[in-house]
């Protein structure tokens, strides 16, 4: 059997240090925002360049709390819109919600499947306050042309980055825009108009063993209100500044993270050399394989492809004792919990919807494993 992600095997060579860093931490007597989690947000923020770090407990609670932010800081208020991608995971959609705010769908590219910059403008309307990027499979989205769109109509962004961990961006992409990019490990930006949020869910390119989730910002103002939002608004003990909510990076999974973070580019090199293969090698006009230039800006969390006839294809590769997972299956807009979008038709995000798979890739794949699915494939 080749798994989808043998967490199991990924987390196998990190076991005696894991050991030990429980060790430490039971000794240390120190559970909550420790060493741990003050040494992995300095680390973090090092590594994509960010000025500051934010520990939270999830990355759902990671974007809620820097809308949270904005609003504390007058930039948002209630009723705003966020633009955000139609066919992203229902939980960026969900974020938006759950800090009272509306979300304005719009469809992605369906070569990157990415949101569409070009489609942004005839969206904004007086409301429109915020931009959404989501970097979906761990593809950077067109952030030139998208913070291009929020410096001419004055627009927060906002990454959610809960897939991309190690992206990359060179600066010259964006060298005249005042959200001017620069060579990082995420496309973070030089002024203060901008968030990342990240989810460290095990399964992530770089995962603790539980939830876990962080802001990067280099917005000083926001970083302050995000350290006291987190903790029940409180930024000095049983003095609550605002309205918060308890969301902390628990002490033990910081501790794993600070093991496991200086692998992350090893890994996600990894992951782009299978990628390679796949891209290069997998030849079959029933199956559309995804977009990439070869940069850095993608460490594919997701290797998925698309094809007409899904349900036979992963069919087929389970008889082959090849797992795959759908990701997603059903749109944002065709779900249960939002009855009010379910008349609405966003195309290309429903063809999306109805035809990707993603393909085995992680950094434990071993040679044959990554031969077998390509065989598989081009047999198909």
């Amino acid at each position: 059997m080749i798994p989808f992600l043998d967490l199991k095997k990924i987390n196998e060579p990190y076991e005696a240090a894991f050991q030990e860093k429980l060790k430490s931490v039971l000794e240390n007597g120190w559970y909550i925002l420790g060493k741990e989690v003050e040494t992995f947000e300095k680390s973090f923020a090092e590594y994509c360049q960010s000025k500051y770090c934010i520990g939270v407990g999830n990355g759902f609670d990671a974007l809620v709390l820097i809308f949270k932010g904005y609003i504390a800081l007058g930039k948002l208020k209630k009723g705003d819109e966020v633009i955000v991608p139609a066919n992203t995971y229902i939980a960026s959609i969900l974020a938006i919600l759950e800090a009272d705010l509306v979300p304005v769908l719009i469809e992605p590219r369906l070569e990157t499947y990415n949101i569409n910059p070009e489609l942004i403008p005839e969206k904004i309307t007086s409301k429109t306050k915020a931009i959404l990027a989501v970097h979906l499979y761990g593809q950077l989205a067109e952030m030139q042309k998208i913070n291009e769109i929020a410096e001419k109509h004055d627009l927060i962004v906002v990454e959610d980055a809960a897939q991309s961990h190690g992206v990359k961006i060179n600066k010259s992409q964006n060298k005249n825009s005042k959200f001017q990019n620069y060579d990082v490990t995420l496309s973070g930006v030089e002024e203060s108009q901008s968030a990342s949020a990240f989810s460290f869910y095990p399964g992530k390119n770089l995962g603790c063993l539980g939830d876990g989730g962080a802001i990067t910002t280099n917005d000083e103002k926001l970083a302050k209100v995000l350290f006291s939002l987190r903790n029940y608004g409180s930024e000095k003990k049983y003095h609550n500044e605002y309205v918060g909510i308890n969301s902390r990076l628990d002490e033990l999974q910081a501790g794993f993270l600070n093991l496991k973070l200086p692998n992350l580019d090893s890994d996600n090199e990894k992951r782009r050399a299978i990628a390679k293969r796949y891209l290069s090698e997998i030849e079959n006009d029933k199956i559309v394989l995804p977009f990439w230039d070869l940069s850095r800006n993608h460490v594919f969390h997701l290797f998925v492809i698309r094809t007409e006839n899904r349900a036979h294809l992963q069919e087929c590769l389970a008889q082959n004792n090849i797992q795959t997972i759908i990701h997603y299956p059903i749109p944002p807009h065709q779900q249960k919990a939002f009855s009010q979008w379910n008349n609405l038709s966003f195309p290309i995000t429903e063809k999306i919807h109805r035809e990707v798979l993603s393909l085995p890739i992680s950094p434990i794949m071993t040679e044959s494993d990554v031969n077998f699915v390509i065989k598989t494939l081009n047999q198909y």
